[in-house]
């Protein structure tokens, strides 16, 4: 009976060693090489048909309502969307600034410059 047990405590030691040896994350199998050569994401289920179309239609034409992550997906989207805009105005905003600025440095070199630079003597009176 002692032999049994000892047998069934060293086969549960080997499936408990086996089970140690088996990973439990997916192995990135896709070639991403390949992928980055061709301009695709890097995960092929972030963006694509399967990911944006609902799962389902109606046959009347009724919409469908949204999946499970696609609400949360829109609004992602919208966010950046409303990013770009906004960092987009500021750009527009940085640039009028710079214009503006150049054109009132050279204005003011200008003035500078006429107020500097004045005929004097007879080249005053031969000017009028």
């Amino acid at each position: 009976m002692l032999k049994l047990t000892n047998c069934l405590n060293n086969i549960r030691t080997l499936t408990v060693q086996a089970q140690r040896n088996v990973a439990f994350t997916s192995a990135r199998l896709i070639d991403q090489k390949w992928r980055e050569d061709k301009s695709l994401p890097q995960n092929p289920n972030a963006f694509g048909p399967l990911t944006n179309l609902p799962d389902y239609s109606f046959l009347d034409g009724r919409p469908t309502p949204l999946g499970s992550n696609q609400k949360k997906r829109l609004l992602r989207q919208q966010e950046i969307a409303a990013k770009i805009v906004e960092l987009n105005g500021e750009l527009e905003f940085a640039k009028k600034r710079h214009e503006s600025l150049k054109a009132k440095a050279a204005d003011d070199k200008q003035r500078i410059l006429s107020s500097k630079l004045q005929p004097k003597g007879h080249l005053l009176l031969k000017k009028n």
